[in-house]
């Protein structure tokens, strides 16, 4: 990891054909950029570019000399003639700076070719470097807006990207090795999620998020107020996923000076932006002041460098970071960061599910090392029924409500719960257990669910297929998408249906409106299918209040009594519940030599925590006798080596 930048460059001159005519070697980020004149030289010579970046333990990637690259219009008309039509490209964006065409078709694996042979011969034949991704069934507006907006801002990024690879290239400094972690948010609590990493030589923060369920910035913010917090010294900011209490803080750092990089899978980073977003208008509706504005949002997505699962990357001079599947919502990552020369190894599960859904497959739980683990808590203490039985109650609900002549309000996350509730309702309604009854959509549920359709590859087996093979569940005639407050009153006084609407905590967005309407009628009912963190509106209805103190049309508190049925179906979680932490543990493999518990309640991580102190829970998951088991609190720091 400590490789030198002139061993870097020797290693790629004395590796690459003379006749490729090397013109430079940049530092782009976590890629090592060789531009040369003749890329079909290295096209070629397959096994070059692999070589070197085994050499050398870097991301290596060829790009064209911009002097020595083909005309666009000529370029399209070559791609047309080497991607077959069935491909069926539906746009050809030009990124000048980075020498990428960007080619959006709706079967990439026809785009691209068997074994990437089409992406070389663009390359080859063009000198332009073919970034092939799927044009899903509905176009998603945020992932439009976030490809024209890096577009636009190429040189800008490009930049970032060169003083980024300085950066992370740089040469090692300290002898002395040490790794602290502090927790800044998320310990004994569910939300604002921060946890920084420290080094002789790195900072880094995993996640940065805000808990929406709190009014006080000392209990709504990470306690980023701790002595001589290194803004200005933070290597990297890495988001697992994103949902705000994960994300909702991260563009504060740019506006206080932040100037890294922000990693994260590519779902995750369109999720981030739409949710940002909203966040920030539901803000400013309410009359409040955001932490930050959309000028910071805007520099943090120029910031983010995306990755795939299992893709080894250098983020600072002795860290590297690879992304697992967490099978929490779309894009959910687990961090594995490699320190130093082997030195020491964290895993951070970040949320996960240790169990197939509808929706996503099951969380990862093979690594290449792993001394620490960092592991969420939400369910620590309890078990949640199995999924089967979690969809009967929920179909009951819904049967029982629609005889009667009722209504069915499901607030929902718009990431990841929205979905797989769809699927739930789209099969019931297939095997006709459930009448082909209307369900309105509202909020970001349909964008969301857009998102999810350009992805397929990263959803469950199931229903990958389905949308490769143009049966996309989620277009199902009897979704009806809603548009504007307006239509709110005539679906509330219209036939029985379900509506789901956000948010699923009822922290605002349509799902309040809709609660005013129907909380009065006996017959409507309120179904609640996502965890419902402490001190928001949902939790105070699921434990038990049923007059609600609300402000009204005129400005005035109004009293809101809650007649309708109120039924919390648990089995819908895409948090890992008591059995799924202990089978995790149970299979994880190799077996960590510390557990550090996050992400709980008190009483969660406390039951969790005293299961793993028990000797026969050790033996009987495999863990080592003399395990190390913490859970700290807020601001509290460990030193790991």
């Amino acid at each position: 990891m400590s490789t030198t930048l002139e061993f870097i460059r020797t290693t790629i001159l004395n590796n690459i054909p003379l006749e490729a005519g090397v013109t430079r070697i940049e530092f782009e980020g976590p890629e090592i950029a060789i531009y040369v004149k003749n890329p079909a030289v290295i096209v070629e010579k397959t096994d070059v570019i692999r070589n070197i970046a085994k050499t050398i333990k870097k991301r290596v990637v060829i790009r064209t000399d911009p002097a020595f690259r083909k005309d666009k219009r000529e370029t399209i008309e070559i791609i047309k003639n080497i991607i077959p039509k069935e491909a069926n490209i539906k746009e050809i964006k030009f990124d000048d700076i980075l020498g990428e065409v960007v080619i959006l078709a709706e079967k990439t694996g026809l785009a691209i070719g068997k074994g990437g042979v089409n992406r070389r011969k663009i390359l080859a034949e063009t000198g332009w470097r073919a970034v092939i991704e799927r044009a899903p069934p509905r176009e998603s507006k945020i992932v439009k807006q976030i490809l024209n907006q890096l577009l636009l801002e190429n040189e800008y990024r490009l930049n970032f990207l060169r003083r980024t690879g300085e950066r992370i290239h740089r040469t090692l400094v300290f002898k002395d090795s040490y790794v602290r972690i502090t927790a800044l948010g998320g310990f004994m609590e569910v939300g604002r999620s921060a946890i920084l990493v420290e080094t002789p030589e790195s900072k880094v923060i995993m996640d940065l998020g805000i808990n929406l369920g709190a009014n006080n910035p000392l209990t709504a913010y990470p306690r980023l107020d701790i002595h001589d917090f290194p803004i200005e010294e933070l290597d990297a900011v890495i988001v697992t996923h994103a949902h705000l209490d994960h994300t909702g803080l991260v563009p504060l750092l740019f506006k206080y000076g932040y100037e890294g990089p922000v990693y994260m899978t590519k779902p995750t980073r369109d999720l981030t932006i739409l949710m940002l977003q909203d966040y920030l208008g539901v803000v400013q509706r309410e009359g409040r002041t955001p932490p930050y504005g959309e000028r910071e949002v805007r520099k943090m997505l120029l910031h983010t460098i995306t990755l795939k699962y299992n893709e080894v990357t250098d983020i600072a001079p002795d860290i590297r970071l690879t992304f697992y599947n967490a099978g929490h919502i779309l894009g959910s990552a687990m961090a594995h960061l490699h320190i130093g020369e082997g030195l020491h190894n964290i895993v951070y599960t970040g949320d996960f599910k240790y169990a197939r859904t509808r929706l996503l497959e099951r969380a990862n739980d093979k690594f290449p090392r792993v001394e620490t683990l960092i592991m969420e808590t939400t369910y620590g203490g309890q078990d949640q029924p199995p999924r089967e039985e979690a969809e009967a109650q929920l179909i009951e609900v819904i049967t029982r409500t629609i005889s009667r002549g009722g209504k069915v309000l499901i607030p929902v996350l718009s990431v990841g719960r929205g979905q797989e509730i769809m699927l739930v309702i789209a099969n019931a309604i297939r095997k006709k257990i459930l009448p082909e009854i209307p369900v309105y959509i509202e909020g970001l549920i349909d964008e969301v669910t857009a998102i999810h359709t350009q992805y397929p590859e990263l959803l469950s087996r199931e229903v990958m297929m389905a949308i490769y093979n143009d049966q996309d569940p989620f277009s199902a005639e009897f979704f009806k998408r809603v548009e504007g407050r307006e239509a709110r009153k005539d679906i509330v006084e219209g036939e029985p249906c379900v509506i789901m609407a956000t948010s699923g905590m009822l922290t605002g967005g349509p799902a309040v409106d809709y609660l005013k309407m129907l909380a009065p009628d006996p017959r409507n009912s309120l179904v609640f299918v996502s965890y419902q963190v402490e001190g928001t509106l949902g939790r105070k209805i699921k434990d038990g209040a049923r007059e609600i103190p609300m402000v009204g049309e005129n400005g005035r508190i109004e009293i809101l009594k809650i007649n309708l049925e109120v039924r919390s179906i648990e089995g819908f979680s895409g948090h890992s519940d008591r059995g799924q932490l202990m089978d995790f543990l149970r299979n994880i493999e190799p077996k960590p030599r510390r557990i550090i518990l996050n992400h709980g309640e008190p009483s969660n991580t406390r039951a969790f925590y005293n299961k793993l102190m028990s000797k026969r829970t050790r033996s009987r998951l495999g863990l080592p006798e003399d395990l190390e088991v913490y859970a700290p609190r807020i601001m509290e720091s460990l030193r790991l080596v």
